[in-house]
């Protein structure tokens, strides 16, 4: 089996797997960073959402060799040094951004990625960005209303 590895989190990390391996496999199972979910397999709800040097990426439809000298960020790495939440991970809390909680890590790796490229977004440039995500609950306006928050914060 071919060996891969990457930055992850900030973090050298490496192994060895199948051709077949997707991005979100080596992650959750190889590495245990489980915050990545899995919701379709199918890169339609944007659960798996992570970045690759610095762009979001659906990771249960690239191949974790496809990653292979990267830098990776995941759901895990969006909290502070001390543990503590993230100005957004933040925002999605006081804003109730989150129902069940499935969608989340990906919605806020998306505002990651949106709010890096446009610090203060419009609703409607919120929304448009986050048609690749679904949330089952329909929770959308307080997901918006966290992104505003956190955009207001300077995320």
């Amino acid at each position: 089996m071919p060996s891969i590895s990457m930055t992850v989190n900030g973090k050298s990390v490496s192994g060895e797997v199948e051709g077949r391996t997707l991005l979100v496999q080596f992650l959750r199972e190889d590495l245990g960073l489980t915050g990545t979910h899995v919701g379709c397999d199918t890169s339609q709800c944007g659960a798996c959402v992570v970045h690759v040097n610095g762009e979001s990426v659906k990771a249960c439809t690239m191949l974790a060799a496809s990653a292979d000298g990267a830098e990776v960020a995941t759901i895990e790495g969006m909290a502070n040094a001390d543990g503590s939440l993230g100005v957004i991970q933040q925002a999605f809390q006081d804003h109730h951004g989150l129902q069940c909680g499935f969608c989340t890590p990906g919605m806020v790796m998306s505002a990651a990625d949106l709010l890096q490229k446009n610090k203060n977004p419009s609703e409607g440039e919120i929304r448009e960005w986050l048609e690749g995500n679904i949330c089952r609950c329909t929770g959308y306006h307080n997901i918006v209303k966290a992104i505003q928050a956190a955009a207001a914060a300077g995320a």
